[in-house]
């Protein structure tokens, strides 16, 4: 009996000691900051993602081109107007939109790497004030 006592009296004093915690202006700005920089991480990643899918789109089209014919014309879709181009001419385009998608996704990593890092620094910050009673696991 008396040792459940005890195993009871300390449970009560680690959920004293959780709430004994303040949360302090600076706390709730770095958790707020945290919340915000991973809503932003997943629109990167959801933009990321998007990007890679149209460049290998782009692939494709690249790949196609090489089995046509010369002479050919073909449509090259620029906003929401087609224009028919030679082929020499819709490779070019091709290889300037695919390497222009290829710096924006080069771009966008940089900044995912950068929006994790300062969330990595977040979570050292806040894990070691609040322990196990804050959870930042995303």
């Amino acid at each position: 009996m008396m040792s459940m006592s005890r195993r009871m009296l300390s449970k009560e004093e680690e959920e004293t000691a959780a709430d004994e915690i303040e949360v302090r202006r600076e706390d709730q700005d770095k958790i707020n900051k945290f919340s915000r920089l991973h809503q932003h991480e997943l629109s990167i990643e959801e933009e990321v993602k998007a990007k890679h899918k149209e460049k290998e789109e782009l692939d494709d089209i690249t790949t196609e081109l090489e089995l046509a014919d010369e002479d050919d014309v073909f449509p090259y879709k620029v906003g929401d107007a087609y224009f028919h181009v030679p082929l020499e001419q819709a490779q070019e385009m091709l290889a300037t939109s695919s390497n222009k998608l290829e710096e924006e996704i080069s771009e966008l990593e940089d900044k995912l790497g950068s929006i994790r890092e300062e969330m990595t620094q977040l979570k050292v910050d806040l894990y070691a004030r609040f322990g196990k009673t804050i959870n930042l696991e995303t």
